[in-house]
């Protein structure tokens, strides 16, 4: 019986061959190409800057920069890969320009149809910064409800439970969503769309909260990343909420943050000052001296009437001066102008609030309406013949004081000159000062006690706690 014969691939391919070659009519066998094979799987990304002493960072993927500039507290879109292994790198800017690396370069495994959240989380100060990655299945929302991962991304915070309830509820008569220590996250939760209040208290001690994001939204379809990160804000809560939603992040402060405020007396003419609020009985700050400025206090979050008299409490030289606070304000405000010719005032500057360890920020405030315009310069030695001014012309304005915002300089020693508008002719210095890594400094420009010229510096610490 004839059977039948087997051929390998190899054998079929030289017959094939023989027949192409042969000079017979038979027919030309064709084999078909293997298809193609599939494209890669879609994976998607996700990064958060959660480490709050450090600067802005950039984010490179395979040594490419994938995002630019990222700030404490952004959270990125939700990008889209071809599923690989990648190279992650994170780098901090420093205020000259130059970077140095804080996480990585790492390999990094991203499946497909996954979206991965990739933290950086912990401190600079101690060394401490590590990224944190976790992911789930890329899948939409059920209708009707919202979607929320918790992540516990503040280094100094203790172990936490989060409750999310109707506004108002009593918290012992209700259970923990999930309980959290550095570095957890929740995993995914669905909850019917509507109105919540998101508490945290210390694990096991439902009556301790340390933090109330008061009534908050979370609309049908929305997928939310929701970081428990340091509070470099206002108010005596550890943590705030960096709430990202796949375009971006919020950072929502505690609902009793309140504002931070502090006065300074910069009005060279005016006597010693109490300051009064709501027309009160008792003075809030009593005796406050030319060049004396008060810590920061904190206040609810309001609308004010401020009354300045002498000290004691006659005359009254500024009444019911309306002073608008929201919540996390930081400011100071400055009783400048001059009492003599009726040009006293109260104007408000904002304060920076949260701590660079890898710079040093300060801001020079123009409140010495004898100088006029100044230029000012800030160098590593006294002498300013060849230097530009950091800032020129900048003007006196009592009612808006001109301030050249916070400059981020690398830690070290630094030299302050004002001088007059185009000139080399110091008015205020050479003044030096040493401004260290996560320092925040103020220096206001006066007039000269009693008024008049040469002018000088009140030299402010703004890191000094709110009362």
């Amino acid at each position: 019986m004839n059977g039948i014969t087997k051929f390998s691939i190899p054998a079929i391919a030289v017959l094939m061959l023989a027949a192409c070659g042969s000079d017979n009519d038979d027919p030309v066998v064709v084999v078909e190409p293997p298809p193609p094979p599939p494209p890669p799987a879609s994976t998607y990304v996700r990064v958060h800057h959660a480490v709050a002493d450090a600067p802005d960072v950039n984010v490179l993927v395979n040594g490419n920069a994938a995002l630019e500039g990222v700030p404490f507290g952004a959270s990125s879109e939700v990008l889209e890969l071809e599923e690989a292994s990648y190279s992650i790198q994170v780098d901090g800017i420093l205020p000259d320009g130059s970077t140095a690396t804080v996480i990585g370069p790492a390999d990094v495994d991203l499946g497909g149809d996954m979206r991965y959240e990739v933290f950086a989380v912990g401190k600079v100060s101690d060394g401490s910064i590590q990224p944190l990655i976790f992911a789930n299945d890329f899948s939409a929302v059920t209708a009707g409800n919202a979607r929320v991962e918790v992540v516990h991304a503040a280094p100094d915070a203790p172990a936490v439970d989060i409750f999310v309830t109707a506004p108002g509820a009593d918290l012992s008569a209700e259970a923990a969503v999930t309980t959290l220590a550095f570095l957890d996250n929740s995993g995914q939760v669905e909850v019917p769309a509507g109105e919540y209040q998101i508490r945290v208290t210390v694990a096991g001690e439902p009556a301790s909260v340390v933090y109330d994001s008061g009534a908050v939204t979370l609309p049908d379809g929305a997928d939310l990343v929701v970081a428990a990160v340091a509070n470099t804000m206002t108010g005596a809560s550890p943590i705030a909420l960096q709430i990202a939603d796949g375009s971006g992040a919020t950072v929502l402060p505690d609902v009793n943050a309140g504002a931070d405020i502090r006065v300074v007396h910069a009005s060279a003419d005016a006597p010693a000052v109490d300051v009064t609020v709501n027309n009160a009985a008792s003075p809030a700050i009593a005796d406050l001296a030319f060049l004396d400025a008060t810590g920061f206090i904190n206040l609810p979050a309001a609308d004010y009437l401020i009354d300045v008299a002498a000290a004691g409490g006659d005359p009254v030289v500024l009444d019911d001066v309306p002073l608008a606070l929201s919540t996390s304000d930081k400011l100071s405000v400055y009783a400048v102008g001059a009492l003599g010719d009726g040009s006293l005032t109260l104007a408000a500057v904002t304060d920076m609030q949260r701590r660079v360890s890898t710079e040093a920020q300060i801001q020079l405030v123009h409140a010495s309406p004898s100088a006029g315009d100044v230029d000012i310069y800030v160098t590593a030695t006294d002498d300013i013949s060849e230097a530009q001014p950091a800032f020129s012309a900048v003007p006196f304005n009592p009612e808006a004081l001109a301030s050249t915002g916070y400059v981020s300089l690398l830690p070290g020693d630094y030299v302050v000159t004002v001088t007059l508008a185009g000139t080399k002719t110091a008015a205020i210095g050479p003044i030096p000062l040493t401004l260290e890594g996560g320092g925040i400094y103020t220096a206001a420009a006066v007039d000269m006690t009693g008024g008049g010229l040469p002018p000088q510096l009140i030299l402010l610490d703004d890191l000094a706690p709110a009362q």
